[in-house]
């Protein structure tokens, strides 16, 4: 099933799927990872879906819309996994300028024929 998936079709309806939910349901991300998941965000290392719940609903921001530049991705390695490497622009609430970012996404295959974030490294991009 997701062997035959077309890598960037996937990695498209991963990325607007992820930051439509983290934009207006954060607390809906915790389906997207598992127990064995690493968030690395800004050098900090979480793991497990409670801990990175915990670490994206409690940062200093109600409100934000993600604004996506790029997207890339490869497969990855035999078990049919996939990077997504993510640029765009963060925009808070309240706030004039736009925060630049990186992230990149590891995703591997469930049983289901979907997919799960394994790890996830966040940084923001400063000028």
């Amino acid at each position: 099933m997701a062997a035959q998936m077309d890598p960037d079709a996937v990695a498209k309806a991963f990325v607007e799927h992820y930051y439509s939910t983290f934009d207006n349901n954060r607390i809906g991300l915790g389906g997207l990872y598992q127990e064995a998941s690493m968030l690395t965000f800004e050098g900090q290392k979480i793991q497990g879906v409670q801990s990175i719940v915990a670490k994206l609903t409690s940062l200093p921001f109600q409100q934000c819309k993600h604004n996506i530049s790029t997207v890339d991705c490869q497969p990855s390695g035999p078990a049919s996994g996939m990077l997504v490497f993510v640029s765009g622009n963060l925009q808070l609430a309240g706030e004039e300028h736009a925060l630049k970012f990186s992230q990149m996404f590891h995703l591997m295959p469930t049983p289901q024929g979907s997919f799960y974030v394994f790890n996830d490294i966040f940084r923001l991009n400063y000028a």
